[in-house]
């Protein structure tokens, strides 16, 4: 079976872009050699200016014109459709749709339609995500289009400080308890569903599991879509 080419958009950061990576690997149980892979065309770029001082702080470059380049090349070397492990940077997927002619794969809006397959009108659901992703209102969009309602651990200036904490020494237990303790703050404001959605907290994501709540990992999500969208052909 021919397979359509996936190209990431990575970088953001790398050890986040290789986790997705090895999910699209792990995925795939069935596969008995290399061709029955997804191929994967990866522009890991950590040279993408931070969202975080662009959306936050109010400076630095905007990360929309490189991420366009980026799409391009990936388009330009033999993609048949884009894929982004960072949630934060979908705030730019229509400058990123704008300069191809190939589809980009969602993350927010497939993740937030499968929130809606694990919850009921009027739930509100955890977000467990950068701040930076809370001021686009991403979230709050799409699971509003489902009459969904965000909420967010308060305050949230604690989940920046985890995912610098992760971006510098990797998946530490300091950034663990910090993602278990806004997880319980969530389930204590009856968010039933959470959604782990910064990719740096995919790294954490099996460290969640809880009795109290369902936890969805947007990374899982982009993995299955990637998978369904190569085999597409």
């Amino acid at each position: 079976m021919t397979k359509r080419t996936i190209g990431i958009l990575g970088g953001m950061g790398p050890e986040a872009t290789i986790l997705l990576q090895q999910r699209v690997m792990s995925a795939l149980p069935t596969a008995k050699d290399d061709g029955d892979h997804i191929p994967l065309l990866i522009d890991m770029n950590p040279q993408v200016p931070s969202r975080i001082d662009y959306l936050i702080n109010r400076q630095g470059a905007n990360p929309g014109p490189i991420l366009a380049q980026m799409a391009k090349r990936l388009e330009t070397a033999g993609a048949g459709a884009l894929a982004m492990p960072c949630n934060t940077a979908h705030h730019f997927a229509e400058t990123i749709r704008s300069a191809v002619d190939i589809p980009f794969i969602d993350m927010v809006s497939l993740s937030a339609k499968t929130v809606s397959e694990h919850s009921r009108v009027g739930d509100k659901i955890g977000i467990l995500a950068s701040p930076a992703v809370r001021m686009t209102g991403l979230f709050e969009s799409a699971l509003g289009a489902l009459e969904r309602k965000a909420i967010w651990p308060e305050p949230d200036d604690h989940m920046l400080r985890a995912i610098r904490l992760i971006k510098k020494d990797g998946p530490t237990q300091e950034a663990a308890k910090i993602l278990r303790k806004a997880s319980a703050d969530l389930a204590a404001q009856s968010a039933k569903v959470q959604l782990v959605a910064c990719s740096e907290f995919s790294l954490l994501s099996s460290m969640l599991k809880r009795a109290d709540c369902h936890i969805i990992d947007t990374l899982n999500v982009l993995t299955q879509a990637v998978i369904e969208t190569s085999m597409l052909n």
